[in-house]
């Protein structure tokens, strides 16, 4: 990166002009002599020699290359090999992303994982068994570090050592929120997090509407867990769709305030993810691997649970007293259960057998 580069990237104009005016100039040192150096006369179009000019402060280039140097950050630019190709084709790439860890995890197949700040057990069982079979057939997990689905999704990838990458709404060494600090340091080692945003810039909320639009473009598939009726989600997922990207949403209790974005989605056309077979399909992987999900001891477990479930509805608090499971394994055989078709999840989570004959 060059002080050329990183005036480009401050000027205040829309990404689109930016990416035209590269397309016409070839970089951002061509466009400095254009717009910049007085001994060189064009014809400027003075809105944005204004712009251009303002921004060209070498004062604060030569604060944001310290502050890049001393927090490890690099930067690419559009017209760079290692800018993302998924990015790259839309007209409003961003010009310049910042990054920290190995940017290399996105020319892997990439999905992003996104959904409600206040997850449910439901919701993180589901992003658990994704990322257990998105680490074993090498799919980069993209998410956006907000609490809740994002949140659990980075750290369940991390967990069975598969890659990820954390899209800040923030400066890319601007932690949001500051809870995460220790899952951020994780990516940057095993993964990587990047942004749009100059270093130190704040977690404004009106960058995330645009930080989501970057999260749907770098994957090939979005998956919904969880979203409430505004679920920062349902823009991302609206975003992908403009991309002419697929969308997926996980179905949920209608009941439930965590599930309405989600059925909606699926009422307005996503697609619907009742198995992983359901998400390979939509990626176009006709083979992938897949771990056996029940051993001999699941078996047990799934026998056991199932024998506690009749046509009366039992609720999930009265069954954990009844087997000798914690609550995460006990949602995760209540979902292998649910996948079967063996039991129906209904409101207030309660469960009961489902019969295949009268």
């Amino acid at each position: 990166m060059n002080d050329y580069q990183l005036w480009f990237a401050m000027a205040k104009l829309s990404y689109k002009i930016k990416n035209k005016l590269i397309d016409l100039y070839g970089n951002a040192e061509n466009i400095w002599y254009a717009f910049i150096n007085e001994s060189i006369e064009v014809n400027k179009a003075e809105i944005l020699y204004e712009k251009f000019r303002t921004a060209w402060n070498v004062k604060k280039i030569d604060e944001i290359k310290r502050v890049m140097y001393k927090d490890n950050i690099e930067a690419i630019v559009i017209n760079d090999e290692l800018y993302p190709e998924k990015l790259r084709i839309y007209d409003e790439a961003p010009y310049m992303l910042f990054y920290k860890g190995d940017i290399d995890c996105l020319f892997e197949n990439t999905v992003s994982i996104v959904g409600s700040r206040k997850a449910t057990y439901y919701g993180e069982n589901i992003t658990k068994i994704l990322c257990d079979s998105f680490a074993d057939n090498n799919i980069t997990v993209v998410s956006g570090m907000a609490k809740g689905i994002d949140t659990y999704a980075h750290e369940k990838i991390l967990a069975v050592k598969g890659k990820t990458c954390a899209v800040l709404g923030s400066g890319v060494n601007v932690v949001y929120p500051k809870e995460n600090y220790g899952l951020y340091e994780e990516i940057t080692q095993k993964g990587c997090v990047i942004s749009q945003f100059l270093p130190g810039e704040p977690p404004y909320a009106y960058n995330f509407p645009v930080r989501n639009k970057i999260i749907s473009a770098l994957s090939s598939l979005i998956i919904v867990v969880e979203a409430s009726d505004r679920s920062g989600s349902l823009i991302t997922a609206g975003a992908a769709l403009e991309q002419g990207k697929d969308v997926m949403a996980v179905p949920g209790d209608i009941f439930s305030k965590q599930s309405v974005g989600c059925n909606k989605l699926i009422k307005d056309g996503a697609y619907v993810l009742t198995s992983l077979e359901d998400v390979y399909e939509v990626l176009k992987m006709n083979t992938f691997v897949k771990k056996t999900p029940l051993n001999k001891q699941n078996n047990v477990n799934e026998a056991s649970v199932y024998s506690y479930i009749l046509n009366k509805p039992l609720h999930i608090n009265d069954l954990l007293k009844k087997v000798n499971l914690n609550i995460t394994t006990l949602y995760e055989v209540l979902f292998n259960l649910e996948l079967k078709k063996k039991i129906m999840r209904i409101s207030g989570d309660y469960y009961v057998r489902v019969y295949d004959k009268m």
